[in-house]
Order: C-alpha cells, then structure tokens, then sequence
C-alpha cells in the first residue's frame, strides 16, 4: 500500500461526536498528520460557511469539499471549484415534488443574498430545529420558493422522517427525463429518525470533488485516505485507497467489507488517522 498523503474526513457522525463537538484525540492526530506532511480535506453536506468553524479549530488551512462536492475551497476562502444544479432542473425538481416542498431547503454559494431558501419554516422546525436555529440568520422565506429561484442554486435538499424521506426518494424515481439531469445523495440517522436526500448537478459527489483536489495536488487514489459513515461518503470511500468506516456507520457501508474503525464518541478519527501515520516518523 502507498504512504497516505491525503485524508479527507467527513464532519457529521465522523469527525463530530454525538454532542456535535470534535474531541481532542482527534484534534492531535490530526494536527500530528499535518505536522507530518499529510492534507487533511474535510468533505461535507455543510455549506462552506456552515462547516468553516469545524476547520478553523484544526489551526492550520485545509481544503474544503462541502455541499457534498458542490463546491471546493480552502479554508481562508479560495474557491478552486464550484459545481451548481442548473436552474432549470431546479425548478422541474420543485414542481415534480410539490408535494414535499415544505421540507425544501434550497443552497445558493456564499456571495450576495442569504443563501437558504425555504418555503416555510414550521414544518423543517420539526425535524431540524437546532440547524434552523443556527443558521436563522441565513435563511430567506419564500412563498412559493418558485419565486425566490433566480439562478443556479448549489443544491436541494429534503429532509424529514425517514418513512416521509422513503416516500420523497419513490416520487423522484418516477420522473427518468429529470434523474438524468441530477445525482441524488442520501444522509440518514436512524437513532434521530432523520433522513437528507440531497439533489445535486449530475456527477457532483464528494467523491468526484475529491478526485478533482487530489489530481490538482498530484496525488494518485492510491495516496487518499477517506473517513466517512454515512451513503453521501461512498463515492470518497470508493475513490480512496484507503477507505476507512466509522463504527457508527449505516448498514449500507458496513456491509462493503471496508476496515472500521471506532464510533464518532470513542475518537475512531484519531484511531484511524493514527494508524494511516504508522510509519510516516
């Protein structure tokens, strides 16, 4: 096996614990790979902005995949790529499953305008009132959200129950024309009964993203390291060479017979990150 030279790391259910907080085993093993030489990537479904507080407790620059490959910057700002969802299937998203609208979240990228659009707030209250309630700040209310879609958004998203988000994902399948048009991710968190179906541009995964940053710092897959837990990390852990699951990940993951490491609340990222080091000093 080649040297890791690259580790990209997804935040929620892997660098963050339960409480939402990054331990300081992972910190060190993180900071120790870097003083090593190692990148480190964070790759999220978080906005840039969203995820930058995370980054900046590392101490040192990163780059950032977020909105699951949607868009690619350092952590000092610097954008090296951007992949929007056209308009255009935006809005035959929209009017395709209107029947879920009031748990659309529309991203727009970080300049101008607030960029979460939503047609309402009280029914997304009930499923994700702590973000809502962080993010207050960023959000447009717009009724129909039809009118606030002016330009390319970075990306949809549905989020709900999973048996509701089940239902989502079945009335998606039924329009073949606009499924050739996106790439739809899942997160899910079946302790929190919580499910995220994220529509991007077609081929936009954190996967692509990453393959896209590590062939501009000349790194080969073969290089890469990738941490995740949930389905929106399996296109990062099948480009990697060195895929690594959390021990909290979903069944889905669990069941490609990738090494594990332990959950986000025992710091499986700094046991992961510190065997990938062995050897490195």
């Amino acid at each position: 096996m080649s040297p890791v030279r690259l580790i990209a790391i997804d935040i929620d259910g892997t660098l963050l614990d339960s409480k939402f907080q990054v331990s300081e085993p992972n910190l060190a093993a993180l900071r120790r790979a870097h003083a090593l030489g190692v990148e480190i990537a964070l790759a999220t479904g978080r906005r840039h902005s969203f995820a930058l507080p995370v980054a900046r407790l590392l101490g040192f620059e990163v780059a950032m995949i977020s909105s699951n490959g949607a868009v690619t910057r350092q952590s000092d700002g610097t954008l090296f790529h951007r992949d929007p969802l056209p308009l255009g299937a935006a809005l035959e998203l929209v009017e395709h499953m209107t029947g879920f609208r009031r748990h659309l979240v529309i991203t727009f990228d970080e300049e101008g305008e607030k960029p979460l659009l939503l047609e309402t707030l009280e029914t997304l209250n009930e499923s994700i009132k702590r973000w809502l309630e962080t993010n207050s700040q960023h959000i447009r209310v717009v009724t129909p959200i039809e009118r606030g879609l002016t330009r390319d958004p970075i990306q949809a998203m549905y989020c709900g129950t999973v048996e509701l988000m089940m239902a989502a994902e079945a009335q998606l399948m039924k329009n073949n024309a606009l499924l050739t048009r996106i790439t739809l991710l899942k997160t899910q968190y079946d302790a929190r009964d919580l499910c995220m179906l994220d529509i991007l541009n077609k081929g936009c995964t954190k996967g692509a993203a990453l393959g896209r940053w590590a062939s501009s710092r000349g790194y080969a897959p073969a290089e890469v390291m990738a941490i995740g837990d949930n389905y929106n990390d399996i296109e990062m852990l099948e480009f990697a060479g060195h895929p690594c699951i959390m021990g909290n990940a979903t069944a889905e993951l669990r069941g490609r017979g990738w090494p594990t490491t332990l959950d986000n609340n025992e710091d499986g990222v700094a046991a992961a990150v510190d065997a990938a080091l062995e050897g490195l000093e």
